[in-house]
């Protein structure tokens, strides 16, 4: 175990999470002359490029290194929040938008990679709760900055973000490098049309990796954007969502007690339970918008992605056969990410009719998911389980 690289990456995912003008983002593109409709924009084809070039950058990573593909992107991502700080209009914000999708593309797998590696296979479920559980930490020690201190100063929540970000990436400097064992004679073509064929030789994965994109879509559409809609349904005034904004982000660090959870319960049973109770969640709220009931359940569902977080994480890389590691994880947020294109756009159409309707959907994706992530264990999740006596049903 590299318990350097551990602790480094636990405070850089502390200070990245450390976004101090989450809780207005909306508002503060808006106040920069951003309509919603633009804002949408740009995040569709921010995600689109993200899609585009997520295996170009799992190579990337797998040919230069993990350390030194974090480097760059932690680079940008501090260049791309002074970017954020000084953006005017759509051209700028849409800009910084695009960093960003470079940025989150050449990380997505990447930092899951290296600290796999770092920490080791035993070590790996227990360390990506705690490292998942950070970043909430720092988006709550954000929040609470923001509710507390800042009173709605806009531009300094955005100048406080630069530092925060400027920090993080200093610390990626003090990490060391870990061995990826990729064969670099090959090129990008030849160990593409490998990795591909390995997807392709456990396509039942792709049952593993629907289900944990419907339940993290859920969790992101509804606790985020939909939370709003069902608080104003329940009589809750405006005033009061900061501080239940603060109360939902807490529950985040839930993800560092998963491993927990796994010893005692097993991997099989925690999924099971988590896919059910986010879609029992949904589904109470579809028929009840009682305000501490609408409250308790969006925590349920925060608590629910929380904790397969880690999970998800352990067994996409204990999945992986191959040297390729980033690039193969590349190709699994892929399929998630086109999960997500899809929710979203189903998501938006069915809360324009109505949020109790985008509820009654969430509970419909979280029992699909429940109901994939039974398939794939019974088809081919065996496999690659950690056979332990508590995991047996």
């Amino acid at each position: 175990m590299n318990k350097k690289n551990i602790y480094l990456f636990y405070a850089i995912a502390l200070f990245q999470g450390m976004v101090f003008y989450g809780p207005i983002a909306t508002l503060y593109r808006q106040s920069r002359g951003v309509g919603i409709f633009q804002i949408t924009l740009i995040e569709s084809i921010s995600l689109a490029l993200c899609l585009a070039l997520e295996i170009p950058w799992g190579f990337v990573a797998d040919k230069i290194g993990y350390k030194k593909t974090i480097l760059i992107c932690n680079l940008l991502y501090f260049v791309s929040k002074i970017v954020f700080w000084k953006a005017n209009g759509f051209a700028m914000f849409l800009v910084e938008r695009l960093m960003l999708s470079v940025v989150m593309s050449g990380l997505s797998g990447c930092d899951s990679a290296f600290l796999y590696v770092s920490a080791g296979k035993e070590d790996a479920p227990r360390v990506f709760g705690i490292y998942s559980a950070m970043g909430t930490a720092g988006l709550l020690a954000a929040s609470a900055v923001f509710s507390l201190f800042l009173h709605g100063n806009y531009a300094l929540s955005a100048l406080l973000t630069i530092f925060s970000y400027g920090i993080s990436f200093v610390l990626t400097l003090f990490s060391t490098e870990v061995e990826n064992n990729v064969e670099n004679s090959k090129n990008f073509y030849q160990q593409m049309k490998e990795l591909l064929s390995v997807l392709k030789s456990g396509r039942q994965f792709l049952l593993f990796l629907i289900a944990a994109a419907l339940l993290t879509e859920c969790n992101q559409t509804i606790t985020t954007f939909l939370n709003q809609l069902q608080y104003v349904r329940g009589g809750i005034k405006p005033e009061l969502m900061g501080y239940i904004y603060i109360l939902v982000t807490v529950t985040g660090l839930f993800a560092a007690r998963s491993h927990k959870l796994v010893e005692k319960m097993g991997e099989n049973r925690v999924s099971k339970a988590v896919f059910l109770t986010g879609g029992a969640a949904c589904l109470m709220m579809v028929f009840f918008a009682n305000p501490i009931l609408s409250v308790a359940c969006m925590v349920l569902l925060r608590i629910s992605s929380a904790v397969f977080v880690p999970i998800q994480m352990n067994v996409q890389n204990r999945k992986i056969t191959t040297a390729n590691r980033a690039t193969m994880l590349s190709i699994y947020s892929i399929v998630m990410d086109l999960v997500a294109v899809g929710t979203n756009l189903v998501f938006g159409k069915a809360a324009d009719s109505g949020v109790n309707l985008a509820m009654l959907l969430g509970a419909g994706f979280c029992f699909a998911a429940l109901a994939l992530y039974c398939t794939w264990q019974r088809k081919g999740g065996k496999e690659s389980a950690i056979r332990t006596a508590s995991q047996s049903d």
